[in-house]
């Protein structure tokens, strides 16, 4: 070969080596694209990968406060106790919150699954649900006890136009919901206050109306939550709950249902799961008429839990994501911990809905009376 065709023929092949080369980084820059934003994006998303925070706790504190969540469960006497309890609930909502948001949406909650229908409708029209059962009207005033980030207060005050006031344990929760109330153009009707929903800062007879979406299971003692709702509606009102709860299939001398009802209560800042024929017992005895009580997670309903099957891929490349993140110190230290604790959580909550023993959304529709 001569001189001139050598040269052409390098020149060829440097071009093919650009050009495979262009395209190795594209396909590598899609391959990175699909797995951090199309595979399993939130918000869904109220909060990117790069903004995770350990909520109100600073950044070098997050691995501590994850130490101190657990340790909450070598001493669970002090969790059974009210004056233990917000401590306890705040620094894991600080932990998790912002986990939530980006994995899962801004309603901290399960519904049934619904054929034809995204989770986010699903989601949407179960929380509906709660508010047409306690039947209030545009313009009156509802509580919403323990309300999160607000997901479900905005979905229920854009349904109702009830003017809804939440409350919340946590300081960082109250600055999320109040953004999202604001972007949402909702803040009119949505306000929200920091608070303990043991000791309410509200006084008697104030609302038209009240509920509580898988939130009074972390109170330690129900009846002292039913009483304080019980005292701030106003006679005649409603409240609906959706509590959980072990259902009559709960076998307490069954090892593996003791190990995932506990795994649950572990992973999700619980003093201890209640029995569902604990709920109505507990809300008599603070002077409720009940309504109509309901396990909302029995057949013929859709399975709540298969959400978390199916994003058990999404959890996995959630969880690398984390691990990135933390490793060039994006996130806290302690993330990967909290993000590993919510997966092995995950776990639990499916095989207590697959096994039937237990139910995140057993509904008690409850009227303060007249007199």
């Amino acid at each position: 070969m001569d001189l001139y065709h050598r040269d052409n023929y390098a020149d060829f092949l440097f071009s093919f080596d650009s050009v495979a080369l262009f395209f190795t980084g594209a396909l590598v820059a899609g391959g990175i694209y699909w797995f951090l934003c199309v595979l399993g994006p939130a918000e869904r998303k109220g909060k990117r990968a790069l903004d995770l925070s350990g909520g109100s706790i600073s950044a070098e504190k997050v691995q501590d406060k994850y130490k101190q969540y657990w340790s909450f469960f070598r001493r669970p006497k002090e969790i059974e106790t009210a004056e233990k309890v917000p401590d306890f609930v705040d620094t894991f909502y600080n932990l998790v919150t912002d986990i939530y948001e980006w994995g899962w949406g801004q309603s901290f909650h399960f519904s049934p699954s619904i054929r034809g229908k995204s989770h986010r409708d699903a989601t949407r029209l179960h929380e509906e649900m709660a508010v047409d059962l306690i039947q209030v009207k545009p313009g009156q005033k509802i509580l919403d006890v323990g309300c999160g980030v607000g997901g479900p207060m905005r979905a229920i005050a854009s349904h109702s136009r009830a003017n809804v006031v939440g409350i919340t344990i946590n300081e960082y929760q109250v600055k999320r919901a109040r953004d999202h109330n604001r972007k949402a153009g909702l803040d009119a009707l949505c306000e929200v206050v920091c608070g303990n929903f043991l000791q309410m800062p509200f006084d008697d007879n104030t609302f038209d109306g009240a509920y509580s979406i898988e939130a009074t299971c972390h109170a330690p003692n129900l009846e002292e939550v039913y009483a304080e709702i019980y005292r701030v509606l106003k006679p005649g009102s409603l409240y609906v709950s959706y509590e959980w709860v072990t259902t009559d299939k709960f076998n307490a001398q069954d090892e593996e249902h003791v190990e995932v009802i506990q795994g649950i209560e572990r992973g999700d800042a619980l003093p201890g799961l209640r029995a569902y024929s604990d709920i109505a017992q507990a809300a008599k005895k603070v002077g409720f008429q009940i309504v109509k009580e309901k396990d909302l997670a029995a057949p013929p309903a859709q399975p709540w839990w298969t959400r978390l099957k199916m994003g058990r891929l999404a959890y996995w490349r959630n969880h690398v994501v984390v691990q990135i993140l933390s490793a060039v110190g994006v996130a806290p230290k302690g993330t990967v911990d909290v993000h590993e604790m919510l997966f092995k959580t995950a776990d639990f909550l499916s095989r207590g809905g697959e096994t039937e023993i237990f139910s995140p959304m057993h509904m008690i529709l409850c009227r303060k009376p007249m007199s």
